[in-house]
């Protein structure tokens, strides 16, 4: 009996030994996608799923039945926004208050919270579902040939978060050894995001916590990457070893909120194109000229490295909750500057909505949702998807097809380019004004109209009139 008791005693010790050198645990399943790579990316359109708000429902289960119409308009790529629980301590509401400003029970349950400020980075709002809901949600992904990724906040935590009790030394803290919300570096004051604690990357310790809760996330649940929110306020060694240790796992693809350039020398594959959107902004509203947008693309061409890439936006949660909508921000320019945000170097985005000519902005803090009619710009993003995805004149990724700015005889008004790679060609040709304008531009003869101005059709005598905003996409094949 005593030698059965220690051999018992011997395989319980080894078992318990392999738990720890392999904390997560997952069947082995068959691949419905292949593993992320810098070819898919190169064609890659990237949707933005904002759960809470995308449904009356606002759950995994309302997007899940979608995603297969997302094939539709190409998308390769699907952003959730956070998923996690969200912390009820300091939890924001409305203007300057929290919840804990508001006496009326009812109204304080109106407000659900940012999904940045998380109580649990392992879990998933039961709001959304379960964790099988989720797998739900990411097979059906995988088996129409979409990656998903996870919104991902490691610049801080909500206030309910377990390491404040079990790792304070984790937070950044005051002259009182209080933990505080995140601070303006240059000016030491507050940024406003009281709901949330600032983490210390000081700590070493901290760096291996977060690393094994975004491990977690590829180990079980099958995750294809994340997009890093804040990823600039972070230190970039700490995503470089954090990513380093979850490619032992598989591949992945990493989005960084950030346009740091050495962020994309090891840890992430592509970052957020703010500066350019900012400036299709202002030429929309007439405040900046197509020159301003040359200036830009030789600023980036000397500032990155040859394969590093943009994601392209005109809206996206925070620009349509805080800025407006893409109406509100770019007016009459607006089909103009998506067909844009395609045809230049880089990644596309999809916010939930954008396919279903949303024009109105999103609650943050609460309950609200998209409208779900297809009306004009679902047929535009998906003839956008198609081209995107079939022309490698419109690769955007490491091995991005050539941009050349092709000259007119209005430059600071008309905006044509030349997309090519392989001896096919795409060539965006826009007039980016109020008023209408002629110009002189050479063109070949064997392009055809993709999109845009139906009428328009190359000229021998190389002269062009275009209304305000009118634009046109030209193939060659």
């Amino acid at each position: 009996m005593k030698k059965i008791a220690v051999f018992l005693l011997g395989v319980m010790t080894l078992a318990s030994c392999k738990n720890e050198e392999k904390k997560f645990q997952k069947e082995t399943v068959a691949e419905s996608i292949v593993p992320v790579s810098n070819e898919a990316m190169e064609s890659a359109v990237i949707y933005e799923a904002n759960i809470r708000q995308y449904s009356p429902e606002g759950t995994f289960d309302a997007f899940t039945k979608d995603i297969p119409q997302l094939k539709e308009l190409g998308v390769k790529v699907i952003w959730l926004m956070p998923i996690y629980p969200i912390s009820e301590k300091n939890r924001k509401a409305t203007g300057d208050l929290s919840v804990e400003d508001i006496e009326d029970p009812a109204e304080r349950e109106k407000y659900l919270g940012s999904y940045y400020a998380i109580s649990d980075y392992t879990d998933v709002n039961p709001n959304f579902g379960t964790k099988e809901d989720l797998d739900e949600l990411v097979a059906t992904a995988h088996e129409n040939g979409m990656y998903v990724i996870l919104d991902w906040v490691a610049n801080h935590t909500g206030w309910d978060h377990p390491w404040l009790e079990e790792h304070p030394e984790f937070y950044t803290q005051n002259a009182e050894g209080e933990p505080v919300d995140p601070l303006n570096p240059e000016t030491g004051e507050s940024w406003g995001w009281t709901d949330v604690a600032d983490l210390n990357y000081d700590n070493k310790e901290l760096w291996a916590a977060m690393t094994e809760d975004m491990e977690y996330w590829i180990v079980e649940h099958d995750i294809d990457g994340f997009r890093s929110d804040v990823a600039g306020e972070v230190p970039t060694e700490f995503w470089v070893q954090a990513v380093d240790k979850i490619k032992e796992t598989k591949p992945v693809f990493m989005l960084a909120e950030s346009e740091k350039k050495d962020l994309f020398h090891e840890a992430f594959d592509m970052g957020y194109n703010w500066e350019g959107h900012h400036i299709m902004n202002e030429m929309a509203q007439g405040k900046a000229t197509v020159e301003a947008w040359d200036e830009y693309m030789q600023k980036i061409d000397t500032t990155y490295q040859k394969d590093d890439y943009l994601m392209n936006f005109v809206t996206n949660h925070d620009e349509n909750s805080w800025n407006g909508t893409v109406k509100e921000r770019m007016g009459d320019a607006s089909e103009a500057m998506v067909a844009f945000s395609y045809t230049i170097p880089g990644m596309p985005l999809i916010y939930s909505g954008q396919e279903y000519d949303m024009d109105k902005r999103l609650l943050f803090f609460e309950k609200d949702t998209i409208p779900r009619t297809k009306g004009k710009m679902w047929p535009i993003l998906a003839k956008l998807g198609e081209l995107k995805n079939e022309s490698v004149a419109l690769h955007g990724g490491k091995e991005a097809a050539e941009y050349i700015r092709l000259t007119t005889s209005e430059d600071e008004k008309v905006l044509a380019f030349e997309r090519s790679k392989n001896d096919e060609k795409v060539i965006y040709l826009a007039n980016f004004s109020k008023e209408p304008v002629e110009f002189n531009l050479e063109l070949q003869k064997e392009l055809s109209v993709y999109l845009g101005k139906t009428d328009f059709k190359v000229q021998e005598n190389n002269t062009y009139n275009f209304g305000p905003w009118e634009y046109v996409v030209l193939r060659n094949k």
